[in-house]
């Protein structure tokens, strides 16, 4: 509630929220049921903005009279169930009776005095209402493999988070079960929505988009999927500009990664990527630009799969006690070499592990030197693929990956010096 207002105000300012709310989703209905035959729509904007105000009025008597607010829920919600029996029988579609239900407790709530809950549950109501033909369509789109994907993400984020102790243990204290599957979650999760947007975007906007989404989960892979393409001559000339394009966007993602995982190291980091960040962006506009407009997708493959996700953690988990390790053996320097050797393997397991070190065990500047050094490389790997695959079909991809990483080892280099 709003501080300051008399006790009256309070409650007229809740059950007016109620209205509005029931308001709000009745607008949405009426306008959906609109073409219905005047008499047959059961509920429409007046009806859910009364439910609303009977509801919110419910919620401000609730603290006094709970039998009496209950008493106006149940008959409310009696009222729906029976007006919408015959439609559920002959329709089957509960859309209208639930929406109805929701907005009934969103209007209880800001009667109850949680304005700020009550509006957002409304305004996610009305949004969910009105995607009905989106949501279908991309139901449509979904095939077998989606559907695991989005399961094995929700027992990987679910299922198993909630449980896991929050507190040190394990060799030298390295382990925190909680912080090491968080990183599997936030990782694969990062995988996860670039593998969303690449179904719903795709398919629609051809290569270029698909490798600018497949960027932000595996650059190699839509690397080693456009080489392929381009060697067996079955390219539709946007393909080295999409390698390009793809490299630059990885780069962007161990930026927003170290922000979140190791953002000590964060300003170092930038000021070193930077120039690279620039040429990578710059040589994928200039390869777009002389493109030929491709609209096949690239398919974006399965980034969610529970054997890698556990090999991940298996591999964070070893490297964060060889880290610890590594610490009070060798140093900095030491600890410097482990993270290049990791990231050369995994990029994010080195961006994890120099998160979870303590601030003295290795200087900003260095750490940033060494994981800037594991993208390069990562950048070696990528122009192989592409001489490889595409062979002199693919030149102008793999000149521009090396620029980028040139000028990446430069920044290095120096870098280095001013140690």
């Amino acid at each position: 509630m709003i501080p300051g207002l008399e006790p009256w105000a309070q409650e007229a300012l809740g059950a007016g929220v109620g209205l509005a709310i029931g308001a709000l989703v009745g607008l949405e209905r009426g306008f959906k049921l609109r073409d219905q035959k005047a008499g047959t729509r059961v509920a429409g904007v007046r009806t859910f903005s009364l439910m609303g105000l009977a509801a919110g009025i419910a919620g401000v008597i609730a603290h006094r009279q709970p039998l009496a607010a209950a008493a106006v829920l149940l008959a409310m919600l009696g009222y729906l169930a029976i007006a919408y029996a015959p439609r559920l029988t002959a329709k089957g579609d509960a859309t209208s009776p639930i929406a109805a239900a929701a907005t009934t407790a969103a209007a209880f709530l800001a009667g109850l005095g949680s304005i700020g809950l009550a509006l957002a549950t409304a305004a996610v109501i009305v949004f969910i209402l009105a995607l009905k033909d989106d949501l279908h369509e991309f139901v449509d789109r979904l095939d077998k493999k989606d559907i695991h994907a989005l399961a094995r993400y929700g027992i990987i984020a679910l299922a198993v988070l909630p449980f896991l102790p929050d507190q040190p243990m394990g060799p030298y204290g390295a382990w925190n079960p909680s912080k090491l599957w968080w990183v599997v979650v936030l990782v694969t999760g990062f995988s996860f929505a670039g593998y969303v947007a690449n179904r719903i975007f795709g398919a629609r906007h051809g290569t270029i988009a698909t490798a600018l989404i497949g960027g932000a989960y595996s650059s190699t892979a839509v690397t080693q999927s456009l080489s392929q393409r381009l060697g067996s001559g079955e390219g539709g000339g946007a393909e080295p500009a999409g390698i390009a394009l793809a490299s630059a966007v990885m780069y962007l993602r161990v930026i927003v990664l170290v922000a979140i995982l190791a953002n000590r190291i964060l300003i170092p980091f930038v000021l070193l990527l930077a120039p690279a960040l620039i040429i990578a962006w710059v040589a994928g506009w200039w390869l777009y630009r002389k493109a030929e407009h491709s609209d096949a997708p690239i398919p974006p493959g399965n980034p969610i799969a529970l054997k890698p996700a556990l090999g991940f953690l298996a591999f964070v988990a070893i490297a964060a006690v060889v880290a610890r390790w590594a610490q009070g053996t060798f140093g900095e320097q030491g600890i410097a070499v482990l993270l290049f050797l990791m990231g050369s393997m995994d990029v994010d397991a080195s961006i994890v592990t120099a998160g979870g070190l303590p601030p003295q065990s290795i200087g900003a500047a260095l750490a940033a030197i060494a994981i800037g050094g594991t993208i390069i490389a990562n950048m070696a790997v990528k122009i192989g693929v592409v001489l490889s695959y595409a062979k002199g079909k693919g030149t102008s991809a793999a000149l521009a990956l090396l620029a980028s990483t040139l000028v990446l080892a430069g920044s290095i280099a120096v870098a280095w010096m001013r140690l």
